[in-house]
């Protein structure tokens, strides 16, 4: 498996986080991205996961609310990735998957577009 800090990862989120374009990332509302080592038991190569009400969902009803979580996990990711290009490139497309569910984008529409 390929070795990278947590450190070392968690900057690589930022840094993905950072290339989405600015008017987006403007819209981005009650969301928190954390790093975690390993996903729940149940779902062990799961790479990212986005927990809360997408912007689309959201209503009148909606204040006061816990923010959105989005965790990007970093063992998974390292298990699949045969190098440090590597670990950008899937970090990237796990970032940009879990900020789309921010935004109410599906898991089907975003495998079409390649963000599987």
């Amino acid at each position: 498996m390929l070795e990278m800090t947590r450190e070392e990862f968690e900057e690589l989120v930022s840094e993905a986080l950072d290339r989405i374009p600015p008017e987006l990332t403007r819209l981005m509302d009650n969301v928190a991205v954390f790093v975690e080592d390993e996903p729940p038991a149940d779902d062990p190569e799961l790479l990212g996961l986005y927990e809360g009400t997408p912007l689309t969902d959201r209503g009148e009803w909606y204040a006061g609310v816990l923010p959105d979580r989005i965790t990007i996990y970093r063992w998974p990711t390292l298990r699949i990735c045969e190098s440090r290009e590597d670990v950008v490139v899937e970090t990237e497309i796990t970032v940009v998957h879990e900020v789309a569910h921010h935004f109410g984008i599906d898991d089907e529409r975003l495998h079409a577009l390649g963000y599987g």
